[in-house]
C-alpha cells in the first residue's frame, strides 16, 4: 500500500467507531506510528509522556467496560493509551542536560562554553526547576505572584502554577497523539480518540502511579463502512479563521 500524503492522511482520518474483526492490524506497524508520535513538538522538549500499546485481548476486554463499552473500544483491534507524566519533569530535564554533555562535553568549563550552551544549561538546570517545582500548590502561587508583579514592567512567562504546567503537559501529549493518528491514517489504519473513560480504573490496570494522568485512549483497527457515523461536519472556515 502506498503511503498517503499529509493532506490525504488528514482527509482520510475519521473517528472510527466500529472496526472490522476480519481485518487485523500489525503490531509492529502501530509501534512504528507510536515512535513517530514521539517526534511531535512539545514544550521545552521535556517529553512528559508515555504510550501504552495494548495488544493483549485480555487487557482489551478489561478496558472496554472502563470506556463505557463504546463501540470504538469494544471492536478495537488494539489500543494506544497516551499518558501524561508531569511528575517526571526532573528526570526529563536531566536527560536534556545529559544530551548537552554529549554535544559539548560533560565538564566543559563556563569560560569555554558558547552562549548557546550556557543558555541551554541554565534553562534546564535553573528555569525548568523554577517552573515545574511545587509543594502542594504553595510554590505555584508564590511564583504566580512574583511573575505577575514582574509582568507589570515587562513581558514574562506567566504559566507557572501546578495547574498551568498540567495544561502544558497535556497539550504536548495531544500533539503527540495527533502525530500518531495521522501516521496511522497515512498507512490506511483507523483510529478514534476517546476521552470518555474511567481513567482511575484504567490507571490501575496499567499500574500507573497517582501522579500520572490519562490524556486520551486511542482505539485502532480497520474501519467497517458503518464505523464512520456520518459526513464530516466543520464550522465554516470563515468563522474560525482570523487574519490579523
Amino acid at each position: 500500500m502506498q503511503e498517503k500524503t499529509v493532506s490525504e492522511a488528514i482527509n482520510f482520518r475519521r473517528s472510527v467507531r466500529i472496526y472490522d474483526a476480519e481485518k487485523p492490524i500489525e503490531t509492529s506497524v502501530v509501534k512504528k506510528c507510536i515512535e513517530q508520535a514521539t517526534l511531535a513538538p512539545n514544550s521545552s522538549n521535556m517529553q512528559l509522556w508515555e504510550f501504552y500499546h495494548i495488544t493483549s485481548k485480555d487487557i482489551l476486554e478489561k478496558i472496554a467496560p472502563m470506556c463505557f463499552n463504546q463501540n470504538a473500544a469494544k471492536t478495537a483491534q488494539q489500543l494506544v493509551i497516551v499518558v501524561v507524566r508531569k511528575d517526571l519533569w526532573s528526570k526529563r530535564a536531566k536527560a536534556n542536560l545529559e544530551f548537552m554533555d554529549g554535544l559539548y562535553g560533560k565538564n566543559n568549563p563556563k569560560s569555554k562554553q558558547s552562549s548557546r550552551e550556557k543558555m541551554v544549561r541554565n534553562y534546564y538546570g535553573k528555569l525548568i526547576p523554577f517552573t515545574y517545582a511545587d509543594f502542594f500548590g504553595i510554590f505555584g502561587w508564590l511564583k504566580f505572584l512574583l511573575v505577575s508583579i514582574t509582568g507589570m514592567f515587562r513581558p514574562i512567562y506567566r504559566q507557572v502554577r501546578n495547574s498551568d504546567m498540567r495544561i502544558v503537559a497535556h497539550k504536548s501529549a495531544g500533539l503527540a497523539a495527533q502525530n500518531f493518528m495521522i501516521s496511522m491514517a497515512a498507512i490506511g489504519y483507523d483510529t478514534c480518540p476517546m476521552e470518555g473513560s474511567d481513567t482511575c480504573r484504567v490507571k490501575n490496570v496499567l499500574g500507573l502511579p497517582f501522579s500520572a494522568e490519562i490524556n486520551m485512549i486511542i482505539s485502532c483497527g480497520i474501519r467497517k463502512p458503518e464505523g464512520v457515523y456520518g459526513e464530516r461536519f466543520r464550522i465554516p472556515f470563515e468563522e474560525v479563521y482570523k487574519e490579523v
